[in-house]
């Protein structure tokens, strides 16, 4: 068994969390079950680059039981829950590749690992595997079957492949299933993001001014969720039906730069680079930026969060 992760005393704390988000998972618990009886994934080899957390620890357990050679990594060093890395590692057997905060070379290390299996199947969140199978692994290509790709942010880059034609194996674009961007996208999203400001910056988002940028599935549910807590919402989008959408859903609807004046936390959910400029602060004093999904691009690079003014 390889693997790197953080420590594995914390195995036992993750392997109770594991569990109890297996009791909210029941369709994912009758496929397992399935899985262990039909074995349909005897002997095929998957490399699977998602958020290493406790849904995708139960999804790993699930291939394992339906015969697959499993690896996992992480496709986002922010978001990897040690305690289940650990625990998916001593307590299930898995190699996995992935501990929180790690650095650009640690983070593209281990998907380098994850490719080092040869797999035969791949499963994505921004299609970072898949751009390293298409790169400096490109004779690996021919060992593909295929591959799933969750986000918008990843299903973007592989359809700027498709339209080049160079997808070198078939990809399904999770992301397009109704139950990806209805439910997860919306509901799902909406909720991890004000969770995730709350906890970094422990403002009181009750009559905060919200400013989301983006008003795609991932945007309607945190502006929703936003409202829900008593914020008052702008919504910034270039698409004008979005727009409209927007403003038929209660929300008032301005340009970023006019936003940028008045707004109290930014949240960006375009799935494209430098929806949040420092240029449209310099006058600002407070104000929180964070990024939705995929973390990098939107922000130039980063999510801020800054009472002092500096970016």
């Amino acid at each position: 068994m390889r693997h790197d992760v953080k420590d594995l005393r914390l195995a036992k704390a993750g392997q109770q969390r594991i569990e109890w988000a297996g009791n909210q998972m029941p369709v994912l618990d009758q496929i397992r079950r399935r899985f262990l009886k039909e074995k349909p994934l005897k002997g095929q080899r998957l490399s699977v680059c998602l958020h290493v957390t406790t849904e995708t620890a139960n999804l790993a357990i699930a291939l394992r039981d339906g015969g697959a050679q499993v690896v996992v990594c992480a496709s986002n060093p922010l978001s990897t829950q040690d305690d289940v890395a650990a625990a998916l590692v001593d307590r299930y057997g898995a190699d996995v590749y992935a501990i929180n905060g790690e650095d650009n070379d640690s983070y593209y290390g281990h998907i380098y690992a994850a490719v080092d299996r040869h797999p035969q199947v791949t499963m994505d969140d921004g299609a970072d595997v898949v751009g390293v199978l298409h790169g400096e692994r490109s004779e690996q290509l021919s060992e593909l079957i295929g591959g799933t790709e969750e986000t918008t942010t990843g299903v973007i880059r592989l359809k700027a492949l498709e339209a080049e034609g160079k997808l070198g194996y078939p990809i399904l674009a999770v992301n397009d299933a109704k139950t990806k961007h209805f439910f997860d996208n919306r509901y799902g999203t909406g909720q991890s993001t004000l969770d995730g400001v709350i906890r970094a910056t422990n403002v009181l988002i009750a009559g905060s001014r919200v400013v989301v940028i983006g008003y795609g599935w991932c945007g309607r549910g945190v502006a929703m969720r936003a409202k829900g807590l008593g914020a008052h919402v702008i919504v910034c989008e270039v698409d004008p039906l979005r727009a409209l959408e927007a403003l038929m859903d209660g929300f008032e609807v301005m340009p970023a730069v006019e936003a940028a004046k008045v707004g109290d936390i930014f949240i960006s959910v375009t799935g494209d680079r430098d929806a949040i400029a420092g240029h449209m602060f310099r006058s600002r004093s407070s104000r929180c930026a964070p990024s939705s999904r995929a973390i990098g691009p939107r922000t130039g690079g980063r999510s801020s969060c800054s009472p002092t003014g500096d970016w």
